[in-house]
């Protein structure tokens, strides 16, 4: 692991945006990337949890599946999770947040502020996509609805159509001046 001696340093977002995976429709970081960002050893980090662990419910941090461990090593090739001996924790923004509580050092406090950054970034990135999807929705009824309209218009111009083409002369009705 490559520690970075001066605490204050700021990391690329991209580093960070790229340890954010989509597990569980949750978008999680995984223990062992935390602890090379905050600069600590995996083993200390989750140490650290297991002795404050009230503060991670489920929804802030679990514990991959065998499968799930399997499935994600098979995504990247080559295990860059080599050599551990027990299945991976994954950290939510909560549990992320978390960690704050539990971590003291300067490299910690900065690094994760840059990590609440990102996940507030992704989070406002989500809710415009949302937004304009809706909006897309809203206009592609409009169109439907305008498409409906106009087919109506031409049926009722078809009609008027055919009937003139089709229409007999009247007789008249009334006095003949005769």
């Amino acid at each position: 692991m490559d520690e970075i001696k001066n605490e204050n340093i700021m990391l690329p977002n991209e580093i960070i945006e790229n340890k954010i995976f989509l597990i569980r429709d949750k978008k999680v970081m995984f223990d062992k990337d935390l602890a090379e960002l905050y600069g600590v050893e995996t083993k200390r980090l989750n140490e650290q949890v297991r002795r404050n662990i009230k503060r991670f419910p489920e929804d802030f941090m679990f514990q991959l599946s065998e499968i799930e461990f399997k499935n994600l090593k098979s995504q990247f090739a080559t295990s860059s999770w080599g050599g551990r001996r027990t299945l991976p924790y994954v950290f939510t923004e909560q549990g992320v947040a978390m960690l704050s509580g539990i971590l003291n050092s300067n490299r910690a406090i900065n690094v994760n502020i840059q990590i609440m950054r990102i996940f507030t970034k992704i989070r406002e990135m989500l809710t415009d996509n949302l937004s304009i999807k809706l909006e897309i929705e809203e206009i592609k009824k409009k169109l439907q609805n305008q498409d409906k309209n106009i087919e109506l218009v031409f049926t009722y111009l078809d009609e008027l159509i055919e009937k003139k083409d089709n229409s007999k002369e009247r007789k008249q009705i009334g006095f003949n001046k005769y």
